[in-house]
């Protein structure tokens, strides 16, 4: 832990290849034994930051401390203080849960691990399961083995990346117990990054939205949705419109297109809506959809598009690996 109470701490972090700004000049200032939410699109900038923060990538310009030593000069001691959970499935299916553990703890040269291991297992409530193959586990095990072999150092940060990307509703929201819960009863500051407006919403004390490797807000999620006092409504029509058309209903006080759709910025969905149907005729609406205050609403009064639209061009790689690697068990 530094002095000054932070767990990281960032100054002008940039990352460039060749002529390509994937992390843009950003900073951040994350206290110990918080949870911040690097949220934002695919393509985004956020796998560039943790590998930037974690030394597994070289800083092109800026500062960076993590767990308080400098992320340029002191790497090998960053890297002793952190854990990592990959969007990735980094696990061994043909090892046990205890071996995986082994493995783990050789990897990290570490000789005093048994008894945090049994802790660990113990805590994710696998101790029963510690024998069997990790092939044989549940994706909830699966996560909870991940989140283990990240915490059998007892690293002071720990990574997120996208830990729940592919994964379904029950699955997310039980790991989002858990990172509350590991957060809480380790002391460990978690760094997560995530696409999903409501796991951030839902776990982050502080919340940072990146948009082409720009950190464009931060804030606390209340605070954040309370700097749109307005809704949006996106809509689809089965004719084409003009821009014109849609500013002139009564009530709409901006007009964006996004693709094949436009939102409207409005004071009130409730009031505008029956405009919107009269002018547009509801059998030429072919999608509707109302954005009341939200880190959603957030993110399209800044950059103008949906968190999923932006950086959409870019392959999610991460997931397929992930749902390839479910396909196969």
């Amino acid at each position: 832990m530094s002095a000054d109470g932070l767990a990281i701490s960032v100054h002008g972090l940039t990352k460039t290849y060749g002529r390509l700004v994937a992390v843009d000049h950003i900073d951040m200032s994350i206290p110990t034994g918080s949870i911040f939410g690097l949220l934002g699109p695919n393509g985004a900038g956020k796998t560039t930051t943790i590998k930037l923060l974690t030394g597994i990538t070289d800083i092109t310009d800026g500062s960076a401390t993590v767990a308080g030593f400098d992320v340029r000069r002191e790497p090998m001691s960053v890297k002793q203080r952190v854990g990592w959970v990959a969007a990735e499935v980094i696990l061994d299916d043909d090892l046990s849960g205890w071996e995986n553990l082994w493995l783990q703890a050789q990897l990290q040269r570490l000789s005093d691990w048994k008894g945090r291991a049994d802790q660990l297992l113990k805590y994710f409530e696998l101790s029963d399961r510690r024998k069997d193959k990790v092939g044989t586990y549940s994706t909830g095990m699966r996560k909870k083995m991940e989140i283990a072999l990240a915490l059998l150092h007892e690293p002071e940060v720990i990574f997120m990346d996208e830990p729940t990307i592919g994964l379904d509703a029950n699955v997310r929201r039980m790991l989002w117990d858990l990172i509350t819960g590991v957060n809480r009863s380790f002391g460990v500051t978690v760094l997560l990054t995530s696409h999903y407006i409501e796991e951030a919403d839902a776990l982050c004390d502080r919340v940072a939205i990146i948009d082409q490797g720009r950190i464009v807000v931060t804030g606390s999620p209340s605070e954040l949705k309370s700097r749109v006092k307005e809704d949006f409504i996106e809509l689809e029509t089965s004719e084409s419109v003009t821009q014109e058309k849609l500013a002139a209903i009564p009530g709409v006080s901006e007009v964006r297109s996004q693709g094949r759709a436009w939102v409207l910025r409005v004071a009130s969905a409730e009031e505008v809506l029956p405009a919107v149907f009269h002018a547009l005729k509801t059998d030429g609406i072919r999608r509707i959809n109302v954005e009341k205050p939200s880190l959603e609403s957030v993110f399209i009064d800044i950059t103008g598009k949906r968190i999923d639209q932006g950086g959409s061009d870019v392959p999610d790689y991460r997931k397929f690996y992930a749902n390839l690697r479910r396909a196969q068990r």
